[in-house]
């Protein structure tokens, strides 16, 4: 899974970037960085304590951290785009002396999600209406009429304001759009940047429009004081606790923007064991056995046979153990849709 993380600039996305991938950005100014967030996973430990094995892998997530986003100047901005399956958009809420505000009224969260929301649907007119130019040059053959009915459409309500994502486009037209990024229909998930009293607290300016702009679009919306989460990944494991408690966080910002991302990009993640490797894998909702095989190896879904299947819930209820006998291990064919969670040995043959 790739993510890429947007915003304005100077309003920590460095900070959050650091906290993902532990590695510092690129010094290289306007430039893409880009790095590897290891996805912390309870069920991984748990697994990786049992069997004990030699290596273990986590799933992970490509983090590219994006320049900051300037309107009419988007060029780096929008190229880095191009290859990521979601925008991780990061707003900031936190006061501090050093960093100028962007807006007279100062810090306005809310304002600077609109700057990013509307640098995107303009690209994506300025897009639309130049393939509109050039299909009305071409031949007048009928898929040519469709298309040029399709992007007039889409350009009149991109012109309008109007976000390819909340446009209401037909599976049929979806698919004439194949091949072509369109920043606006890029899924969302929104971070707030906050800083620690407004972390204690839970509040602060513009917390209610964008609450209620994220409900409107179905977008994750997630509240991380990226700072002082640093600060907690910087402590020796056996202090980090106590602080998180004390600030009333449960979990990281990692484990908490990984769940938000897979959820809404319909992701779940599948494990293999065994005493060389304990490893996870991601796949999309509605992948059949055989499909999540040719995740491992194209070899082993050639020559797929079954799935030895077991869930990480009756696992770890029998803790393990004779779980033949309690009927929680099963056999499924290659049309098995898998479930998040399962753990998984495939038997096959070439």
């Amino acid at each position: 899974m790739n993510i890429g993380i947007v915003g304005v600039p100077q309003v920590g996305k460095s900070t959050f970037y650091r906290l993902l991938t532990q590695t510092e950005p690129e010094a290289s100014k306007g430039k893409a960085t880009v790095g590897i967030a290891r996805v912390p996973d309870a069920r991984i430990d748990y697994l990786s304590a049992f069997y004990r094995p030699r290596k273990t892998t986590y799933a992970k997530i490509n983090v590219t951290d994006i320049p900051g986003l300037e309107p009419g100047r988007s060029g780096e901005f929008l190229s880095a785009l191009k290859d990521i399956d979601a925008m991780v958009v990061v707003l900031r809420a936190f006061e501090a002396q050093h960093v100028p505000t962007r807006f007279e009224d100062g810090i306005n969260p809310y304002a600077e999600l609109h700057e990013v929301i509307n640098e995107l649907t303009i690209t994506d007119w300025a897009m639309a209406d130049t393939r509109l130019s050039r299909l009305r040059k071409g031949a007048k053959q009928a898929q040519t009429a469709q298309d040029i009915a399709l992007f007039t459409r889409i350009a009149e309500q991109l012109e309008q304001g109007v976000p390819l994502r909340r446009q209401s486009l037909t599976k049929e037209e979806r698919l004439q759009l194949q091949g072509i990024t369109f920043y606006s229909d890029l899924p969302l998930i929104v971070v707030v940047n906050t800083d620690e009293e407004e972390l204690l607290s839970g509040q602060y300016p513009g917390k209610m429009d964008v609450a209620a702009w994220c409900e409107a679009e179905h977008a994750p919306y997630l509240e991380i004081c990226a700072q002082v989460e640093m600060e907690i990944a910087e402590l020796p494991e056996e202090d980090r606790q106590a602080f998180m408690q004390d600030l009333g966080i449960t979990e990281s910002g990692l484990a908490r923007l990984a769940r938000a991302a897979y959820a809404h990009l319909g992701l779940i993640s599948f494990f293999t064991v065994g005493e060389d490797e304990v490893k996870a894998w991601t796949i999309r909702q509605g992948t059949t056995a055989k499909q999540a095989a040719g995740k491992i190896h194209s070899d082993i879904e050639r020559g797929f046979i079954r799935a030895e299947v077991v869930s990480y819930h009756d696992f770890t209820a029998y803790g393990g153990q004779k779980l033949k006998e309690h009927a929680v291990l099963r056999l499924e064919g290659k049309e098995y849709v898998m479930q998040d969670g399962d753990i998984v040995n495939f038997r096959f043959n070439v």
